[in-house]
C-alpha cells in the first residue's frame, strides 16, 4: 500500500512524523504493540489529496475484549491500584513534558490525519492538550471526601470516600483527535482509573503517538490501551462491554444515543458530549467589523468541524446587510490550502463522506430558499475542500438551520427584537454553545439566563480553558468536560457509617 508521497514531498515534515506515518502501525494493548487478531487493517486517507497516508489495525471484538480485560486487571490487581496520588500526578506531569517535546510532531500528524492547519493544530490543539494534562495532574492530589455530622440517635460518625469509577471506555471524534483524547485520558488517569481509548476511524494517528509516550513515561501495562478501527465494531464492543464501568463519548448526537442505549444495559456510567447548532447573536450596538470577524471566527475555525461552531447567525436588522456583506468579504479572502502549508487558513474537510454531506447541505439550503452569498463546493480540484460559505435570508423552518452541518457553512437571518431572537436561538434540539455580541452588558446579562446552552460566550466564540466546564443542554448531551466538574464522572462516592 502506497503512502501519501505527494503531500510529504511537497511539504517536508519532521523525521519523527515521516517515520510514524510510513512505518507499520499497531495498537497498544496491555503494554504491547499488536495487530488485529484477524490481521485486518484499514487505510488512513490524507484529506488534501485523497491519497492513502498510512494504515492501522482494524480491531475486532476480541481485540477490544483483550484491551478491557487488561484495563480491568491493571485496575484491580496491578500496581496502578495502589499507586499514591502524588505518583499519579508525577506521571501525568512527565507525560505532559514528553508531549511538549513532541509537540511539532503531534501537530503535523493532526494536520496530515485531519486536514487542519498545522499552525492552528500546534497553537490550539496540542498546546491546549499540554495545559490540560498539567491541570488535571494537579487534581490527582486534591481529591477528597468529607466528614458528616449525623442527626441519628446514638453515638456515630460518618464520612465519604471518593474512589475511581474503574475501567473507562473513551471514544473520541475526528475533528479534534488529540485534544479530545486528552480531555478523556487526563482526568481518568488523575482519578486512578484505567482506560481503553478508541479514536475515530479517520484520525487514529495522534492517539497511537500518545500511547508511545505513555509507554515511555512508565505507566504500568494495561493502564492505558488504544484500539483502532471502525466504530460500528470496536466502538460498539467497547460500549457494550460488561467490564467497562464508564463510557466517555464525544461525537454526533445520533451515535451518542446508540452509545447511551448500549451502556445502560450494563448500567455503565456515561457522559456524552454531542452535537450542536450554536447561535451567534449580534445586537444592534455591535461594531460591524467586530461582528463580522467574530462570526467568521465562530464558524470557519477548523473548517467549521466544531461541535459548538457558530453556525446560526442572528443579526439585528439595522446592521444585517452590512454584517453579511463584510462576512462574505472575509470568507472570500480566506486562503485554502493543505494543512501543512504554513499559509493555510482553512484546510480540507476530514473525509470524502464529510465533503459530500456538507456539499449536499449547501445545495439543500439554496433549494429551501436561502441566498448563497458566497462559497460552495470544491475550490481546489483535489482533496475535500469546501469554500467558506454564507447562506443569507434563512429562517428556522429550514433544515440547514435546524440540522448540524459540521462544515464551514453559516446561516444568517435578521431579527427585530430581543424576545424574537431568544426564541429563535432556543428553537433547535441542541443546546451546546451560544455567543452574544454587544457592548450593552446590562442587556447581555439579562439574555444569558434565557439562552438554552451549556456555554455562553460574550464578544467571543469557541475559546475553552482547562478550569471551565464544557458541555451542553438538550440533545447536545449531558455531563461536562474540563474543570473540577469533569472529575465527578470518573469518581464514585462511598459513604461510611461507624457506630461508636
Amino acid at each position: 500500500m502506497q503512502s501519501a508521497a505527494s503531500i510529504l514531498s511537497q511539504y517536508p515534515v519532521l523525521p519523527r512524523t515521516y517515520d510514524f506515518v510510513t512505518q507499520k502501525r499497531k495498537m497498544y494493548i496491555d503494554g504491547e504493540w499488536v495487530g488485529a487478531s484477524n490481521g485486518d487493517t484499514r487505510p488512513i486517507i490524507e484529506p488534501s489529496t485523497g491519497e492513502v497516508l498510512a494504515s492501522v489495525p482494524e480491531a475486532t471484538m476480541e481485540d477490544v475484549d483483550r484491551a478491557v480485560v487488561a484495563a480491568r486487571r491493571a485496575f484491580t490487581q496491578g500496581p496502578w491500584s495502589t499507586l499514591k496520588p502524588y505518583d499519579r500526578q508525577q506521571l501525568l506531569l512527565k507525560l505532559a513534558d514528553l508531549i511538549e517535546a513532541n509537540a511539532d510532531a503531534f501537530a503535523q500528524l493532526e494536520s496530515l490525519d485531519n486536514g487542519k492547519s498545522v499552525v492552528a493544530a500546534r497553537e490550539a490543539d496540542v498546546e491546549g492538550a499540554i495545559r490540560f494534562f498539567r491541570y488535571m495532574a494537579g487534581w490527582a492530589t486534591k481529591l477528597e471526601g468529607s466528614t458528616k455530622t449525623l442527626s441519628a440517635p446514638g453515638s456515630s460518625m460518618a464520612y465519604t470516600l471518593r474512589e475511581p469509577v474503574g475501567v473507562v471506555g473513551a471514544i473520541v471524534p475526528w475533528n479534534f483527535p488529540f485534544s479530545m483524547a486528552a480531555w478523556k485520558v487526563a482526568p481518568a488517569l488523575a482519578c486512578g482509573c484505567t482506560l481503553v481509548l478508541k479514536p475515530a476511524e479517520f484520525t487514529p494517528l495522534s492517539a497511537l503517538l500518545l500511547a508511545e509516550l505513555i509507554e515511555q513515561t512508565g505507566f504500568p501495562p494495561g493502564v492505558f490501551n488504544v484500539v483502532t478501527g471502525n466504530g460500528s465494531v470496536a466502538g460498539s464492543a467497547l460500549s457494550n462491554h460488561p467490564l467497562v464501568d464508564k463510557i466517555a463519548f464525544t461525537g454526533s448526537t445520533a451515535v451518542g444515543k446508540m452509545v447511551g442505549h448500549a451502556a445502560v444495559e450494563n448500567m455503565t456510567r456515561t457522559s456524552l458530549e454531542l452535537g450542536g447548532k450554536s447561535p451567534v447573536i449580534v445586537l444592534q450596538d455591535c461594531d460591524v467589523q467586530v461582528a463580522a470577524q467574530g462570526a467568521a471566527d465562530a464558524i470557519f475555525f477548523n473548517q467549521g468541524q466544531v461541535c459548538c461552531a457558530g453556525s446560526r447567525l442572528y443579526i439585528h436588522r439595522k446592521i444585517y446587510d452590512q454584517v453579511v456583506t463584510e462576512l462574505a468579504r472575509i470568507a472570500d479572502n480566506i486562503h485554502q490550502a493543505p494543512g501543512l502549508d504554513p499559509a493555510c487558513e482553512m484546510g480540507p474537510l476530514v473525509s470524502r463522506q464529510q465533503f459530500e454531506k456538507v456539499s449536499s447541505y449547501i445545495d439543500l439550503g439554496v433549494e429551501e430558499g436561502a441566498e448563497l452569498v458566497t462559497g460552495g463546493h470544491n475550490s481546489q480540484g483535489t482533496g475535500y475542500f469546501v469554500k467558506p460559505t454564507v447562506l443569507a435570508d434563512t429562517n428556522n423552518s429550514m433544515r440547514v438551520v435546524q440540522e448540524e452541518i459540521f462544515g464551514p457553512v453559516v446561516c444568517a437571518q435578521p431579527f427585530d427584537s430581543i424576545e424574537s431572537v431568544i426564541n429563535s436561538a432556543n428553537d433547535t434540539p441542541y443546546g451546546l454553545g451560544a455567543s452574544i455580541w454587544s457592548n450593552n452588558l446590562s442587556q447581555v446579562h439579562q439574555m444569558i439566563p434565557r439562552i438554552q446552552a451549556g456555554v455562553v460566550w460574550v464578544n467571543t466564540h469557541n475559546p475553552v480553558d482547562p478550569c471551565l466546564p464544557f458541555g451542553g443542554f438538550k440533545a447536545s448531551g449531558f455531563g461536562r468536560e474540563q474543570g473540577r466538574e469533569q472529575l465527578e464522572h470518573f469518581l464514585e462516592t462511598k459513604s461510611v457509617w461507624l457506630q461508636l
